[in-house]
């Protein structure tokens, strides 16, 4: 069974916030301030917090100039996921993304199935590496955002989670680049 355990140090991820969006600002964007207060409470740091169009040339740029970053292990991006014209976060991360994580989108919409049935198949949450960065991408509704932290990642983004995380990979995550 996967748990918590003590017998590990707690090592705080650096997160950066993306929120994709061509109507909020930072005064009402709730997803990414529902990730913000998460992401403080389980003791990581907020690196870095932005709100762009959906524009994939934008998405990609922000999210090329925080995979570059050293100060950033992680992203998590908020928007954009659904099948309407204007989603396009997935594309988006498709052009930097150099290795998935199909089960980060599977585990995210069995999880949801759970609250909103058959509705989560209009979702295309996606994860993957780049640069040795995590890269997630969820829902832009606060509930969904509360769902992939509280159920996911809180507990993949924790080092002390067993039997494995994330956080124990991140050292490995450049292997294929020396």
């Amino acid at each position: 069974m996967a748990k918590i355990t003590g017998d590990r140090p707690f090592l705080p991820v650096n997160i950066a916030v993306l929120t994709v969006s061509d109507s909020r600002t930072l005064e009402t964007d709730k997803s990414g301030q529902t990730l913000v207060e998460r992401i403080a409470a389980a003791g990581h740091t907020v690196a870095a917090r932005r709100i762009v169009k959906d524009d994939i040339a934008a998405i990609v740029a922000v999210l090329k100039q925080w995979i570059a970053d050293p100060a950033i292990d992680a992203v998590i991006a908020t928007g954009g996921t659904g099948v309407t014209g204007r989603d396009i976060t997935p594309e988006a991360f498709a052009q930097v993304v150099e290795k998935e994580i199909p089960g980060f989108g599977e585990l995210f919409r069995m999880l949801s199935y759970q609250k909103i049935a058959t509705s989560t198949i209009q979702s295309r949450a996606t994860a993957g590496v780049a640069g040795g960065t995590y890269l997630f991408a969820v829902p832009g509704s606060p509930g969904a955002c509360k769902d992939a932290w509280d159920d996911i990642l809180v507990h993949q983004l924790d080092s002390r989670h067993k039997p494995c995380n994330f956080v124990e990979l991140m050292p490995r995550l450049k292997e294929h680049l020396s």
